[in-house]
């Protein structure tokens, strides 16, 4: 007795009735309403990548500071006549960097385009650095970078709590301990150069 040759003619009958199940009536409005709903869905999925005004101000405004803050370190690193100021410098371009790159990958993907230059107010920062020299260019680094990073700590905890954006809120809070530690090791400067003029 051959036990496979009824299982063999099953198998033959369902798939001779296959081209048909494809060409009835019924099948092909069902395919087409499932075609239809698929397409209906990539809009209101692109909908949802989408960011609010909010959102999207704080990325603009998150990537000027940022260039601006690879430009002062870059300064800070060539000019600056304190040592631990040089390396600070140098611990802003390459901390910023990778920020700025993480930027630039979340803004893309909310279809953000971040500028490629500053802006005139950020760029006027820049150039008042730019015409420093001395203590006076470490004095007023320190200062500087002390009253952006205070504001930047709270401008990204708010962003924080108030975006409703995942990929937003990510960056965010993946950035704010680097811009907290920075805050303590600049305000860290400013007290040891505040101490050795006590002792003078």
């Amino acid at each position: 007795m051959n036990i496979t040759a009824e299982p063999e003619r099953a198998v033959k009958q369902d798939i001779s009735r296959f081209p048909k199940c494809i060409t009835s009536p019924t099948t092909r409005v069902g395919m087409a309403l499932m075609a239809l709903g698929f397409l209906l869905a990539i809009p209101c999925a692109k909908a949802q990548t989408a960011i609010s005004t909010t959102d999207t101000n704080f990325i603009l405004a998150a990537a000027q500071g940022g260039m601006t803050e690879v430009k002062l370190g870059e300064m800070a690193a060539q000019k600056g006549l304190r040592e631990d100021v040089k390396e600070f410098g140098q611990m802003m371009v390459k901390d910023h960097m990778a920020i700025n790159d993480d930027l630039k990958t979340m803004a893309a993907q909310k279809g953000v385009t971040l500028p490629n230059s500053l802006d005139a107010e950020h760029q006027d920062i820049v150039d008042k650095m730019a015409a420093l020299t001395g203590t006076g260019f470490d004095d007023a680094y320190i200062n500087g970078m002390i009253q952006t990073h205070q504001m930047d700590a709270k401008t990204f905890r708010a962003e924080s709590a108030a975006t409703e954006d995942a990929g937003v809120k990510y960056f965010v809070n993946t950035s704010i301990p680097v811009v907290e530690s920075h805050l303590q090791r600049i305000t860290a400067l400013k007290n040891l150069k505040q101490a050795a003029a006590l002792k003078k």
